[in-house]
This record gives C-alpha cells, sequence and structure tokens, in this order.
C-alpha cells in the first residue's frame, strides 16, 4: 500500500463511526464479545473430567435433543459412516471419538451466536452464517480426503475464520443510526474481522492455530512452510465457496496458490480439488444442513 493510499484510507476510517466505536472499544478491551453456547462448555467440561466415557458425556449431550439428533446423523455421514448404523448418542461419540464430538458440537451450538433483532442486520448474521457454514462443509470434505487433518476440526475452523465479524455487526444491532453510509460496514469488517476474531478464540480458549485461520482466511498467496496446515484448507475451502458468485477473474489461480500446491502434494487429487462443489456436492450440502 502506497503511503498516498494509506492516507486516503485513514480519512475515510476517521468518518466511518462504526469502525471507530467497535476499534476504540476493541482497543480498551470492552467490546461485546459473543458468549460460546452454554452446551459446548458443559460437553468440554465433562469430557475433561479425569473418568469421562461416552455414556457420561451422552447424558450432558442429551440435554439438547436437537444436538443429539445431529451426533447421531453425522456419525452416519460419509466422513464416519462404519459397517453398521448408528442410533444412540452412546454410540456415535464412541464412534466419532469425544475430542472429535466436542469440536462437533461446539460447531452445531455456535448457529446461535449469529443472531440480531433489527431485520437488516439479522439479515446480515444469516448471510455471514450462510457463508461459514459452506465453507465449513467444504473444509470438512477437504480434511476428510487429505491425510493428516481430521473433518470435525476443519469443520469447526470454517465456521468460525469470520467470527471477528459478528460483534461489528451486533454492535451495529444496537446502533442502528450509525450505518447511514453502506459502504462504512465493509469497511469496519475489513479492517476489523481478523483482529476481533482472535480476541474471540482467546476468549474461547480454542486453539492457538485457529488464530492463523483467522487472520490468513483470505492471505492467497501466503505460504507458510512446507507442511499444510488448517488456515491453508479453509482459505482454499473459500476460494472454492466463491465458485459462481465472485467473477472468475478476480480470484487468484488455485493451482498457483502456496496452500494448494500444499495440499496437492499430500495427495489430495488435483481433479478432485478443482472440481470439488460437483464432485462433493452431495457430502458438502449433508453436512450444510447439518449446520443449520
Amino acid at each position: 500500500m502506497t503511503e498516498a493510499h494509506s492516507q486516503a484510507l485513514s480519512a475515510k476510517l476517521a468518518k466511518n463511526r462504526l469502525y471507530q466505536d467497535c476499534f476504540k472499544y476493541m482497543q480498551s478491551d470492552s467490546l461485546a464479545l459473543p458468549t460460546i453456547p452454554d452446551v459446548s462448555v458443559k460437553i468440554r467440561r465433562a469430557i475433561n473430567e479425569p473418568n469421562a466415557n461416552s455414556n457420561k458425556i451422552a447424558r450432558v449431550v442429551q440435554i439438547d435433543p436437537s444436538i443429539t439428533a445431529r451426533l447421531v446423523k453425522i456419525s452416519n455421514s460419509p466422513l464416519y459412516r462404519g459397517r453398521r448404523k448408528i442410533e444412540s448418542c452412546p454410540e456415535a461419540l464412541t464412534r466419532l471419538g469425544l475430542k472429535a464430538a466436542q469440536d462437533i458440537i461446539t460447531a452445531f451450538a455456535l448457529k446461535a451466536v449469529f443472531n440480531a433483532k433489527s431485520p437488516v442486520i439479522r439479515r446480515k448474521m444469516q448471510e455471514l452464517w450462510a457463508h461459514s457454514s459452506y465453507v465449513a462443509a467444504i473444509s470438512a470434505v477437504f480434511a476428510h480426503k487429505t491425510p493428516g487433518f481430521d473433518p470435525d476440526r476443519a469443520m469447526l475452523a470454517g465456521l468460525i475464520h469470520d467470527i471477528g465479524v459478528v460483534p461489528i455487526l451486533a454492535y451495529a444491532d444496537r446502533q442502528p443510526e450509525i450505518l447511514a453510509n453502506p459502504t462504512d460496514l465493509a469497511e469496519a469488517v475489513r479492517e476489523l474481522r481478523s483482529p476481533i476474531g482472535v480476541q474471540i478464540v482467546r476468549k474461547w480458549d480454542f486453539p492457538s492455530d485457529f488464530e492463523d485461520v483467522i487472520i490468513h482466511a483470505e492471505n492467497w498467496h501466503r505460504d507458510s512452510g512446507e507442511t499444510a496446515s488448517y488456515s491453508d484448507i479453509v482459505m482454499i475451502s473459500q476460494l472454492h465457496s466463491f465458485i459462481g458468485k465472485i467473477d472468475i477473474k478476480q480470484m487468484p489461480k488455485l493451482d498457483e496458490l502456496p496452500a494448494y500446491k500444499k495440499l496437492a502434494k499430500g495427495n489430495l487429487d488435483a481433479d478432485l480439488s478443482i472440481n470439488i462443489l460437483d464432485q462433493a456436492k452431495d457430502e458438502i450440502e449433508h453436512i450444510r444442513q447439518m449446520l443449520t
């Protein structure tokens, strides 16, 4: 960015009250951040107990029938399906593993965070959730087909890659007059989604590499080294999510990106990657439905 461009951007942001307010509250650590859903906290606490087992965890999970049903459903999905059909919560937890189940349950519960009162902001929250859940579904499929990655963790990583936008929308929801200029929201999101997102995953005590997922979700040409990471999977998945929605000329070429080359080197089939939306569309749609 040239100095002139930087000065012009600073001048624009100085007039953007939404940006200024959110930046000020973020800097003072007083911006209202979303709270991780209660069911996720209870599951994490139960799983970390010394004598944790599937039956004990199931009793906690079954407090929420909706999450129980979706947990059983995903244990029978192509991502995890075994020789026999799973029909109970303890069986689902045994097949998935307790750590994987924790990530999956957190993903299921996160939709409650994407909510607002005003129709305009509620619609934007719904659009954000639709995008995030689509990226999450593609990330899970990529991880399933790439050695060394867990689909459940990739799904959760994809789901939170834009979590930093939620407090910005929530603030605008409480201050409707602040959105007089439609470009103000886009500018605030562009500048603040990463630092606010990092604050959230630290507050939620998520794995430290999820910070990289948030920071580098759109850093297309980033090369983080020889080993592929969850941030690489989420970034490539996000590019796939734009197919058919954004002019292809505005998108970088997949096979030229360092992240793509690392994933392909890990035996991800090149044709599958390019055509994943067609070849794995049923699998992706299955995960999206469970998330929504």
